[in-house]
């Protein structure tokens, strides 16, 4: 995030002569120049499309742990197996007349085979149970490896198997669509699916103010899930004390001295043990927005290093701003990604993104211009998300869990405006759509107005209170997002869907991208037998009565207002 960048000066200029891209002497951000006094060029650090391989089709075989880490408590664990066709990565498969992949798994530590089975070819989010038991509990990741056959090579992953935890939290990723599942008291010691949803908080004028824990609760009633608190220990030992006690999930700031690796030990060790063990707490804040400030590719990595050495019973995340600038070397010290997407009110701020406030063009090689890259609507957050997950495929690695920092300010010479209620709605929803896991805006204290707006979607996508906790449930643990397709006709809809583990029910996501109302009917093509069971969320608007049904395998309605939002849990036959 902006604000937050530029207390990280003093830690950034410090490495400067390590700084990564093209002129490093020269002032960029996202590797692009921002003043007039020097000529474009190109900032490099694209992730681009890889060549086809000659030897092409490929059989690209990925595996990983269901879960980022297992308790000694477990008796079972899966782990994913992919067996994908490729142009690009994997090894010849092109004259194998074989539907199968032979394949075994085994610990390197002692050799022990934990599953043998087959996959058929061209197939993916295979899972095969293995037993936990067959392991020795360690602090330290145990080293696993794939074999298969006919002729492959070995693939290598590494498998968390903790000793048990006698206080605090746990959280892990679902490696298979990269939920996030909480542990502590509250939780009765058992792993839940959690969604946070909330705002990075301020620490003057709020957590710092004497009554932290009369504004935090009454943060928290607004149905605010999530917080990334901009403190740290001691000073805040209250604060974070109060939100334990409340179960208001925290991710912990290291990013203002992220490269002072006994700082970022004394910090972790006071999250995770020292101050009531961290019963909230559910990952680490390391380095805020990196690739913007082109800062040396190792230091995101050992400070990730640094963390999981203290404490692996937590993620860590770290936030990018940059469209496509060395996304592989910045995001290889994260679990979990988070994208600082701008767009609202910089075409106000920035003459139709011609000009900076710099006074510099906006484009691919020029200027810093509030969001990078960016076009100025409510559609960049989707791109954006769109753009990560083609660059993981692109590099063959396995996809990870991501997170949206929503726009809730202005100013700075780049923002002429907050984002309306609505365009916070549609943004939301149109990352959820994309497949983030967790929301947490910059920066609180927010607008009264969106505030209460955010509080209102939270409570329905992040809490138990959207209908009994189900929709977070689909959220993190549903497949999906699926992309539905939209009546012939109807432009701007984007619409989504998740499927329970049961096949009961599907949960629906619709936005309407557009600032103006579509008139007549907009139909998505839905299961057939489907029926609406409940609409959870609807700042849709439309004609006539305004509801949501479903008809011939099509859910419809009546028109959708401009940037139109709505949640509808559907009924699947059996």
């Amino acid at each position: 995030m902006w604000s937050a960048s530029w207390l990280l000066l003093g830690a950034i200029t410090s490495v400067a002569s390590q700084d990564t891209g093209n002129h490093p002497d020269w002032p960029r951000w996202c590797g692009k120049v921002y003043k007039p006094d020097y000529p474009s060029f190109d900032p490099g650090g694209q992730t681009l499309p890889p060549t086809p391989d000659p030897l092409a089709p490929l059989l690209h075989v990925q595996f990983k742990p269901r879960y980022s880490l297992y308790l000694e408590s477990e008796k079972t664990g899966e782990f994913i197996v992919n067996a994908e066709i490729s142009q690009f990565h994997g090894t010849h498969w092109g004259n194998n007349t074989s539907n199968n992949v032979e394949f075994h798994i085994k610990s390197t530590t002692d050799n022990k085979v934990l599953v043998q089975d087959s996959i058929p070819v061209n197939s993916t989010g295979k899972l095969f149970t293995f037993n936990l038991t067959d392991l020795t509990p360690s602090l330290s990741p145990i080293q696993v490896t794939l074999t298969y056959s006919p002729e492959g090579p070995s693939v290598k992953t590494t498998l968390l198997y903790l000793p048990a935890k006698s206080s605090g939290s746990v959280t892990r990723i679902d490696n298979l669509n990269g939920g996030l599942h909480h542990l502590n008291s509250a939780s009765n010691h058992t792993f839940k699916p959690i969604f946070p949803y909330g705002f990075y908080a301020s620490y003057d004028n709020f957590l710092a103010l004497p009554n932290s824990s009369s504004v935090i609760q009454s943060y928290f009633d607004l149905g605010l899930t999530g917080m990334v608190p901009l403190t740290h220990y001691p000073e805040s030992a209250s604060a974070f004390a109060y939100m334990d006690s409340i179960n208001l999930a925290y991710m912990f700031d290291l990013r203002e001295n992220y490269t002072n690796q006994t700082w970022v030990k004394e910090q972790v060790t006071a999250a995770s043990t020292t101050h009531n063990s961290g019963e909230a707490l559910f990952a680490y804040w390391s380095v805020d927005e990196p690739d913007g400030w082109q800062a040396p590719f190792s230091a995101p990595l050992e400070t990730y290093k640094t963390i999981s050495s203290v404490d692996p019973y937590h993620p860590v995340a770290l936030v990018l701003n940059c469209q496509n600038y060395y996304f592989s070397r910045y995001t290889a010290g994260a679990d979990i990604l988070m994208a600082d997407i701008y767009p609202i009110g910089i075409r106000e701020s920035s003459a139709n993104l011609t000009n900076s406030k710099w006074g510099t063009p906006c484009n691919s090689t020029y200027g810093d211009c509030g969001c990078d890259n960016c076009a100025g609507s409510v559609l960049d957050v989707p791109k954006r998300f769109e753009d990560m997950n083609t660059y993981e495929k692109w590099l063959g690695v396995w996809p990870k869990s991501k997170m949206l920092n929503p726009q809730a300010f202005h100013g700075e010479g780049y923002w002429a405006r907050d984002p309306s209620a609505e365009e916070s709605w549609a943004m939301v929803l149109l990352a959820i759509n994309r497949g983030v896991k967790g929301i947490l805006s910059w920066v609180w204290p927010a607008s009264e107005e969106l505030g209460k707006a955010h509080g209102r979607l939270a409570r329905v996508v992040s809490s138990g209170e959207g209908e009994d906790g189900v929709v977070v449930g689909l959220l993190v643990e549903g497949r999906g997002p699926e992309k539905l397709q939209i009546s012939t006709g109807v432009k701007g809809v984007d619409a989504a869907g998740w499927v329970d583990k049961e096949g009961e029910k599907m949960l629906v996501s619709v936005v309407n991208t557009g600032e103006e109302d579509i008139e007549g009917l907009v139909e998505l093509e839905v299961p057939s037998g489907s029926r609406v069971g409940k609409v959870v969320w609807d700042e849709s608007g439309g004609a006539g009565d305004g509801k949501w049904e479903v008809k011939e395998g099509k859910l419809t309605k009546n028109g959708l207002k401009g940037m139109g939002t709505a949640l509808v849990i559907l009924e699947l036959s059996g």
